[in-house]
């Protein structure tokens, strides 16, 4: 990976640590934006990460442009040797998938699709090599999913899959924009899945809807009273397909303040998934589920 860094205008200084994303990307992207973060450069103001890459925002009256890239560039080479070990959270998230609220809204633009005769889940189950919606529902819901950027709208997780590269899910964004997207739709856009955190434009594939709000700017979700986001980058998402009953006992209990997702503590270490995905992937299952 080469590091690229260019300025926009005359306080930011945006940092791209791979044009491709992955988890070595990733991990190498969070070490050095936590390196920019703990050394306290004077003159930075704030630090904003994404996938693999960040943004730094800093004040030329208090410090030039150049000194940032000399900081920034001293910060990298003490990052690559970094242990690419995080303690994070794997949570079970549930999904209806193929459900009647994203399905109405995916037939009102089919002419923006590209397949306007079909629906979402069949149009990326057929383009990725599956034989039906179900192979491919459980294609989706088989292996967890790293949060690798929250944000774009309010508490939204960008999230990839953790399988090898040859078995990741793609499918590309609607031809054109979708001028409404129901709240909690589970979507996918390129190699990155998504869940809309609130209800609005948008132009991810469409795969069904969760019961689990993610965005509580009043904080009375019974889970979301100490942050109004759920999801945090390096959070770890496992999905469990469910259907029309369980979704509706689950928005009742989230009505009622009882819904709890299953969170659970983990420590992640890239170079044990590096060296056995599935057998890494099993392990947290097992976390996820007590054994």
């Amino acid at each position: 990976m080469t590091t690229r860094y260019s300025f926009g205008g005359d306080e930011h200084l945006f940092v791209e640590c791979s044009e491709e994303m992955s988890l070595e990307a990733f991990f190498k992207s969070l070490s050095m934006a936590k390196g920019v973060r703990d050394s306290g450069i004077r003159g930075v103001t704030e630090i904003c990460p994404a996938n693999a890459s960040f943004q730094i925002k800093f004040d030329p009256d208090i410090i030039h442009p150049d000194d940032v890239l000399k900081e920034v560039k001293a910060i990298e080479g003490a990052a690559a040797k970094a242990e690419p070990v995080l303690k994070t959270r794997i949570v079970e998230i549930p999904v209806f998938y193929n459900d009647p609220w994203t399905h109405e809204t995916l037939m009102r633009f089919r002419e923006r699709h590209q397949d306007p005769t079909g629906t979402d889940l069949d149009y990326a189950a057929r383009i990725n090599g599956y034989g039906s919606v179900d192979d491919f529902v459980g294609a989706h819901s088989g292996s967890p999913w790293f949060v690798s950027m929250v944000g774009f709208v309010a508490g939204l997780p960008f999230m990839y899959q953790m399988v090898e590269r040859q078995r990741q899910i793609q499918v590309p964004k609607y031809l054109r924009p979708r001028t409404d997207t129901p709240r909690l739709t589970v979507g996918h856009g390129g190699c990155f899945g998504c869940i809309y955190s609130v209800r609005g434009a948008g132009g991810y594939q469409m795969f069904g809807i969760t019961p689990m709000p993610i965005f509580d700017p009043t904080q009375t979700t019974s889970y979301l009273r100490d942050f109004m986001v759920f999801f945090r980058p390096g959070d770890i998402v496992k999905f469990k397909p469910i259907d029309r009953d369980a979704y509706d006992q689950a928005v009742e209990d989230v009505d009622k303040g009882l819904f709890a997702p299953p969170i659970r503590e983990v420590t992640f270490d890239l170079r044990d998934y590096q060296k056995d995905i599935d057998g890494t992937n099993a392990k947290l299952e097992g976390v996820l589920h007590g054994h």
